[in-house]
Protein backbone atom coordinates (compact mmCIF):
# COMPACT_ATOMS: atom_id res chain seq x y z
CA UNK A 1 0.00 0.00 0.00
CA UNK A 2 1.38 3.44 -1.24
CA UNK A 3 0.28 6.56 1.02
CA UNK A 4 0.96 9.79 -0.86
CA UNK A 5 -0.33 13.08 -2.39
CA UNK A 6 -3.69 12.68 -4.22
CA UNK A 7 -3.01 12.41 -7.95
CA UNK A 8 -5.90 15.84 -8.43
CA UNK A 9 -6.02 14.66 -12.30
CA UNK A 10 -6.69 11.14 -11.94
CA UNK A 11 -10.96 10.75 -12.84
CA UNK A 12 -10.68 7.14 -11.70
CA UNK A 13 -9.26 7.69 -7.87
CA UNK A 14 -11.74 10.38 -8.21
CA UNK A 15 -14.74 8.35 -8.72
CA UNK A 16 -12.96 6.10 -6.31
CA UNK A 17 -12.80 8.66 -3.29
CA UNK A 18 -16.61 9.68 -4.26
CA UNK A 19 -17.86 6.39 -3.82
CA UNK A 20 -15.98 5.93 -0.42
CA UNK A 21 -17.49 8.95 0.86
CA UNK A 22 -20.74 8.27 -0.89
CA UNK A 23 -20.71 4.68 1.29
CA UNK A 24 -19.21 5.67 4.25
CA UNK A 25 -21.96 8.85 4.76
CA UNK A 26 -24.68 8.42 3.02
CA UNK A 27 -26.40 10.02 4.44
CA UNK A 28 -24.17 13.45 4.38
CA UNK A 29 -22.65 13.14 1.13
CA UNK A 30 -25.12 10.75 -0.58
CA UNK A 31 -25.55 12.71 -4.49
CA UNK A 32 -23.37 15.26 -3.78
CA UNK A 33 -20.22 13.20 -3.05
CA UNK A 34 -18.62 14.07 -6.78
CA UNK A 35 -19.28 17.86 -6.07
CA UNK A 36 -17.38 17.39 -2.70
CA UNK A 37 -14.52 15.61 -4.14
CA UNK A 38 -14.13 18.58 -6.70
CA UNK A 39 -14.02 21.09 -3.22
CA UNK A 40 -11.20 18.49 -1.86
CA UNK A 41 -9.36 19.15 -4.82
CA UNK A 42 -8.52 22.90 -4.32
CA UNK A 43 -5.05 23.14 -4.82
CA UNK A 44 -4.64 25.12 -1.14
CA UNK A 45 -5.59 22.20 0.57
CA UNK A 46 -3.66 18.74 0.96
CA UNK A 47 -5.17 15.97 -0.37
CA UNK A 48 -3.76 12.35 0.52
CA UNK A 49 -4.23 9.02 -0.49
CA UNK A 50 -4.13 5.28 0.58
CA UNK A 51 -3.97 3.37 -3.05
CA UNK A 52 -3.15 -0.41 -2.98
CA UNK A 53 -3.35 -2.00 -6.51
CA UNK A 54 -4.87 0.33 -7.76
CA UNK A 55 -7.74 0.60 -5.43
CA UNK A 56 -8.13 3.59 -2.90
CA UNK A 57 -8.43 2.43 0.44
CA UNK A 58 -8.22 5.85 2.07
CA UNK A 59 -8.19 9.54 2.33
CA UNK A 60 -7.31 12.20 4.41
CA UNK A 61 -7.77 16.24 3.46
CA UNK A 62 -6.75 19.29 5.37
CA UNK A 63 -8.36 22.97 4.44
CA UNK A 64 -6.19 25.71 5.70
CA UNK A 65 -7.80 27.93 8.40
CA UNK A 66 -6.65 31.22 10.94
CA UNK A 67 -3.90 31.72 7.62
CA UNK A 68 -1.45 28.44 7.45
CA UNK A 69 -0.99 28.35 11.48
CA UNK A 70 -4.10 26.67 11.99
CA UNK A 71 -5.70 23.74 9.94
CA UNK A 72 -8.83 21.30 10.07
CA UNK A 73 -8.62 18.07 9.43
CA UNK A 74 -11.40 17.10 7.08
CA UNK A 75 -12.54 14.17 5.71
CA UNK A 76 -10.51 11.44 7.30
CA UNK A 77 -12.38 8.22 5.44
CA UNK A 78 -11.27 4.63 5.03
CA UNK A 79 -12.90 1.46 3.31
CA UNK A 80 -14.43 -0.15 6.06
CA UNK A 81 -13.35 -3.55 5.64
CA UNK A 82 -9.95 -1.99 5.73
CA UNK A 83 -10.09 -0.80 8.84
CA UNK A 84 -7.87 -0.80 11.82
CA UNK A 85 -5.09 -2.14 9.65
CA UNK A 86 -3.12 1.39 10.62
CA UNK A 87 -4.00 2.93 7.21
CA UNK A 88 -5.64 5.54 9.54
CA UNK A 89 -2.80 6.14 11.56
CA UNK A 90 -0.46 6.29 8.53
CA UNK A 91 -2.63 8.49 6.93
CA UNK A 92 -2.81 10.89 9.98
CA UNK A 93 0.83 11.03 10.47
CA UNK A 94 0.88 11.54 6.30
CA UNK A 95 -1.26 14.96 7.01
CA UNK A 96 0.75 16.45 10.18
CA UNK A 97 4.34 15.83 8.04
CA UNK A 98 2.70 17.45 5.17
CA UNK A 99 0.79 20.61 7.55
CA UNK A 100 4.09 21.48 9.24
CA UNK A 101 6.10 21.38 5.98
CA UNK A 102 3.56 23.97 5.44
CA UNK A 103 4.00 26.39 8.39
CA UNK A 104 1.06 24.85 10.31
CA UNK A 105 1.17 24.91 13.91
CA UNK A 106 -2.07 23.29 14.63
CA UNK A 107 -4.68 20.83 12.98
CA UNK A 108 -7.68 20.55 14.58
CA UNK A 109 -11.29 18.43 13.55
CA UNK A 110 -15.08 17.96 14.49
CA UNK A 111 -15.98 14.29 15.32
CA UNK A 112 -19.49 13.97 15.07
CA UNK A 113 -21.52 12.16 17.84
CA UNK A 114 -24.94 11.35 15.70
CA UNK A 115 -25.53 8.26 16.93
CA UNK A 116 -25.24 8.40 20.64
CA UNK A 117 -21.78 7.18 20.54
CA UNK A 118 -20.17 8.83 23.79
CA UNK A 119 -22.07 9.75 26.85
CA UNK A 120 -21.80 13.15 25.70
CA UNK A 121 -24.55 12.73 23.69
CA UNK A 122 -26.97 11.76 27.02
CA UNK A 123 -26.52 14.85 28.92
CA UNK A 124 -27.19 18.89 28.18
CA UNK A 125 -24.13 20.21 27.37
CA UNK A 126 -24.65 23.53 28.50
CA UNK A 127 -24.48 22.48 32.06
CA UNK A 128 -20.90 21.41 33.42
CA UNK A 129 -19.69 21.25 29.62
CA UNK A 130 -15.61 20.87 30.99
CA UNK A 131 -16.84 18.18 33.58
CA UNK A 132 -18.87 16.35 31.21
CA UNK A 133 -16.30 16.46 28.32
CA UNK A 134 -13.31 15.47 31.24
CA UNK A 135 -15.38 12.05 31.89
CA UNK A 136 -16.32 10.86 28.47
CA UNK A 137 -16.82 7.63 27.20
CA UNK A 138 -17.12 5.46 24.61
CA UNK A 139 -20.27 4.16 23.91
CA UNK A 140 -19.89 2.13 20.40
CA UNK A 141 -16.41 2.60 19.27
CA UNK A 142 -16.96 6.68 18.45
CA UNK A 143 -14.06 7.55 16.23
CA UNK A 144 -12.68 10.33 19.13
CA UNK A 145 -10.68 7.72 20.65
CA UNK A 146 -8.76 6.69 17.79
CA UNK A 147 -7.67 10.49 17.53
CA UNK A 148 -6.65 10.44 21.33
CA UNK A 149 -4.32 7.73 20.51
CA UNK A 150 -2.94 9.64 18.05
CA UNK A 151 -2.23 12.39 20.56
CA UNK A 152 -5.43 14.73 20.01
CA UNK A 153 -7.51 16.38 23.16
CA UNK A 154 -11.06 17.17 23.34
CA UNK A 155 -10.63 21.32 23.04
CA UNK A 156 -14.50 21.77 23.17
CA UNK A 157 -17.85 20.33 21.91
CA UNK A 158 -20.84 22.09 19.84
CA UNK A 159 -23.94 20.88 21.96
CA UNK A 160 -26.95 20.14 19.43
CA UNK A 161 -24.93 20.77 16.58
CA UNK A 162 -26.33 18.11 14.30
CA UNK A 163 -29.88 17.68 16.01
CA UNK A 164 -31.13 17.35 19.33
CA UNK A 165 -28.40 15.29 21.75
CA UNK A 166 -26.01 14.71 18.70
CA UNK A 167 -22.80 17.10 19.15
CA UNK A 168 -19.97 18.11 16.88
CA UNK A 169 -16.65 16.63 19.30
CA UNK A 170 -13.71 19.84 18.57
CA UNK A 171 -10.43 18.11 19.09
CA UNK A 172 -6.73 19.36 18.29
CA UNK A 173 -3.28 18.73 18.43
CA UNK A 174 -0.06 21.00 18.20
CA UNK A 175 2.23 18.96 15.50
CA UNK A 176 5.46 21.11 15.79
CA UNK A 177 7.42 21.70 19.39
CA UNK A 178 6.90 24.70 20.61
CA UNK A 179 9.56 27.42 20.63
CA UNK A 180 11.73 28.23 23.26
CA UNK A 181 10.21 31.57 24.75
CA UNK A 182 12.37 33.85 26.72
Amino acid sequence: MIISEFDRNNPVLKDQLSDLLRLTWPEEYGDSSAEEVEEMMNPERIAVAAVDQDELVGFIGAIPQYGITGWELHPLVVESSRRKNQIGTRLVNYLEKEVASRGGITIYLGTDDLDHGTTLSQTDLYEHTFDKVASIQNLREHPYEFYEKLGYKIVGVLPNANGWDKPDIWMAKTIIPRPNSQ
